[in-house]
């Protein structure tokens, strides 16, 4: 059994590996060689007044790979608004500027654990490489301007994906931070071998694109129907990040996945509050109320459109003409990616001698439970 840490993970998965992984993984969920369950939380309250502990998993298995990932995060969560009155979700683990996410690899063969992943930088790329394929699958061959709303990690690796699957010349960014813009400009202009410049506000960064990314933490919309241009494609991130004109607007909307939202709600199991599917909440009344309401209206978890799956198989009912307004909701297969990355990577690391050994003894035991 082999322990990978972020390191290892980054020397090895390269952005058009990870799409084309999922590209052949997705495929195989019309055929049933492949299942994924959606993600789903469990809130408890941490003894303090302004946040609560979220505990997240998701799986995925693929019969033809011969594995099954669950990826396990465990986070303290808080919902703040800044001096601006911007209204985040952020998080940490045991203390600010750490983190707790896991991705477990199985075999489907034998069921013995193959590997414990560290997940930063997979996820980041599992996201990005999601949003890649929305761009192979629905945005204009020609798109060669991109602008992105965010500057943080998954902003760079959405920005990878693009430039991976188009001929992208230039590249907006706008964040908050004009600091943190300048330096992703200044980065990822240099490593894509891009015009790559930062604005001074989200309406630069949409105006005159092909292509929009939004990739922030928000808890407020930031994209709005009126902004879009036509021929664009836009995708996103956080689950508030587009307003419902947005969808209106859109000629094509498309979700990455669909389905495993039909769990009956009741006081302490509900959809949509803060940015989980389904959250299973431990609490008072008082203590429940700090997490976030539903997100009023359809959200990217419940609206109902055509999924990935569907474009691949029938390209008719996306994108027909230039002219069209795309819109792709960057969420719906995540435990499969979970598996599909994961066993790149382990297989990777196989290959190339890498990772940490751990005793699989250490994981088995010969009581039956």
């Amino acid at each position: 059994m082999l322990l990978i840490d972020n390191a290892t993970v980054e020397e090895l998965l390269t952005v058009d590996d990870c799409i084309n992984s999922q590209d052949s993984c997705f495929r195989r969920i019309s055929t049933g060689q492949a299942i994924h369950r959606p993600r789903i939380d469990m809130y408890s309250p941490t003894g303090r007044e302004r946040d609560y502990h979220r505990w997240g998993t998701m799986e995925g298995a693929d019969a033809e790979l011969g594995v099954m990932a669950i990826r396990v995060k465990s986070d303290v969560i808080s919902w703040p608004r800044d001096a601006e009155n911007r209204w985040t979700e952020e998080k940490y683990c045991r203390e600010p500027g750490t983190y707790c996410g896991l991705i477990w690899l199985f075999s489907t063969r034998n069921g013995e654990p193959l590997a414990i992943i560290q997940d930063g930088y997979l996820q980041h790329y599992r996201v990005g490489g999601g949003a890649g394929l929305g761009v192979r699958y629905l945005a204009r061959p020609e798109s060669s301007v991109v602008g992105i709303i965010g500057s943080g990690g998954m902003a760079r690796t959405y920005i990878k994906a693009i430039c991976n699957e188009r001929p992208i010349e230039k590249v907006k960014v706008f964040s908050p931070s004009k600091k943190h813009r300048a330096e992703f400009a200044e980065e990822m202009g240099g490593l894509l071998n891009v015009e790559a410049r930062p604005v001074d506000s989200m309406l630069d960064a949409v105006r005159g694109s092909d292509i929009v990314a939004t990739c922030t933490d928000s808890m407020d919309p930031l994209l709005f129907g009126n902004q879009l241009e036509p021929g664009m494609h836009v995708t996103n991130l956080g689950p508030a990040e587009f307003d419902e004109s947005v969808y209106q607007r859109s000629d094509v909307v498309v979700r990455q996945g669909v389905g495993g939202l039909d769990i009956p709600e009741s006081d302490r199991v509900q959809r949509l509050r803060g940015h989980s599917p389904i959250a299973y909440i431990a609490g008072s009344e008082e203590e429940m109320r700090r997490i976030p309401d539903p997100i009023k209206g359809p959200s990217m978890f419940t609206r109902d459109a055509a999924s990935l799956m569907d474009i691949m198989a029938h390209p008719e009912i996306g994108r027909t003409s230039a002219d069209q307004v795309t819109a792709y909701i960057n969420v719906g297969n995540q435990g499969l990616q979970f598996a599909s990355v994961g066993e790149l990577v382990y297989r990777k690391a196989r290959e190339s001698g890498l990772g940490r050994e751990l005793p699989t003894e250490w994981f088995l035991q010969n009581i039956r439970d």
